[in-house]
């Protein structure tokens, strides 16, 4: 018996293999249509079934579906999409600049054959420009919730889906398996975490202390003194999620006098913030610019980067800073003014700074932060932008990625969808 499955508007999507019993084995290409309707050829009698869409879709005859991975700098990520069958996966690893001629056609030439493309966040942007020289592509997955870098509304225009991911822990015991670890309970944030460690680094000297340490012997035992955060004034700039988790533990941590500016912040909404954290009404003090950055012995940046935040922390607010004061950036690197910030840290203008963002990411080797040149007369403690590179949400945001590949090949609705 000769079995066929007939569709309203599109092509069948089965091969059809008899055995020599005469039976027929069907390898489906994509999930049936609640109304699709099998047919058998010798008496033309009609069967309406129906096949759930949760099934994944055999493909074996298909051509594979060609995803590639991009700035995986961890390599997680092939581990979660290779359990998919028919799924040609492909690493770049190494980061291009598609706002550099140069780079715009050397990766519109590496993506033009792929169909999925797997972001990491803003470290590759998709504007209009690499967007249009995509022609097979139809689904970009990006790392978190939100990424201003990918041009969503072009994508949308030309019939590319672009989807999320929360990052959340999951429920299901398979994905719980397949984790290392959690990510942060719902209202902590590990970048919160990592602001603190560098703040901590900086101020108790431990890149230094641990590199005389590791030294055998060759450096002195000590050399140089900790400076303590306790009953010090902590300046959050930008009083969001990130900034109250990070004024939280001044508070509680260190008892540290907490001051607080953003351009619409009020004292009445510092008060809510506080109590919203679970500490007093006045424990946030909100202040002026010129104040926050006078007074404070650490500044701490959490504003998202915008075009109205951009260069926000200038040359005149680097010369109000105190001279024993450090300035921490965990946000974006473009909330600063670069060439500013080297030039008060080569003066020895300020105590030092702690950092984990930059201007261009990675760092060109020949990046001035690479030098000890350029910051030898205060103390400066660099990461990689690791503030939200903690096990458990790569691993998690991954995870969620590769469901919405299945639910993509399945024809579903994806999860957290962006455009």
């Amino acid at each position: 018996m000769l079995l066929t499955l007939e569709t309203a508007s599109t092509p069948p999507f089965f091969s059809a293999l008899e055995s020599s019993q005469g039976t027929t084995a069907i390898l489906l290409r994509r999930p049936l249509d609640s109304g699709a309707r099998l047919y058998t050829l010798n008496n033309h009698i009609a069967k309406t079934i129906a096949t759930p869409k949760s099934v994944i879709p055999t493909m074996a005859s298909q051509t594979p579906i060609r995803l590639a991975i991009l700035d995986d700098y961890s390599g997680v990520a092939r581990q979660h999409f290779a359990r998919i069958p028919n799924l040609q996966i492909d690493d770049f690893p190494e980061t291009l600049n598609p706002s550099k001629p140069a780079d715009l056609e050397s990766i519109a030439s590496r993506l033009r054959p792929y169909q999925i493309v797997s972001t990491m966040r803003e470290r590759t942007p998709f504007p209009a420009e690499l967007i249009r020289r995509l022609p097979n592509l139809k689904l970009i997955l990006n790392a978190s919730a939100r990424n201003t870098s990918i041009d969503i509304a072009f994508a949308s225009e030309r019939g590319i889906l672009v989807s999320g991911t929360k990052g959340e822990a999951p429920t299901g015991a398979r994905d719980l398996e397949n984790l290392p670890s959690l990510p942060p309970p719902k209202g902590h944030s590990s970048v919160v975490q990592h602001n603190w460690a560098l703040t901590l680094a900086l101020l108790s000297r431990i890149p230094q202390d641990d590199a005389a340490v590791k030294a055998q012997g060759k450096a002195a035992w000590h050399s140089g003194l900790m400076v303590p955060v306790a009953g010090r004034t902590l300046g959050i700039v930008g009083l969001g999620k990130l900034g109250v988790g990070t004024a939280k533990v001044g508070v509680l941590g260190f008892g540290m006098k907490v001051i607080a500016w953003s351009e619409n912040l009020t004292q009445s909404k510092a008060d809510e913030a506080a109590e919203g954290a679970g500490l007093p009404k006045g424990s946030f003090k909100a202040v002026s610019k010129e104040e926050l950055f006078q007074e404070a012995d650490v500044v701490s940046l959490h504003l998202v980067l915008s075009a109205r935040s951009r260069g926000i922390v200038g040359k005149s607010e680097l010369a109000q800073m105190k001279k024993t004061a450090i300035l921490v950036n965990t946000s974006r690197g473009p909330l600063i003014d670069e060439e500013a910030f080297i030039d008060v840290l080569e003066q020895g203008g300020i105590r030092g700074a702690a950092l984990d963002v930059y201007w261009e990411e990675p760092l060109p080797k020949d990046s001035k932060w690479r030098s000890v040149d350029s910051w030898a007369k205060s103390e400066v403690v660099l990461s990689p932008h690791m503030g939200y590179v903690n096990e458990g949400t790569i691993h998690r945001w991954y995870q969620e990625q590769a469901e919405n590949v299945e639910r993509w090949m399945r024809e579903e609705e994806v999860l957290n969808p962006m455009s």
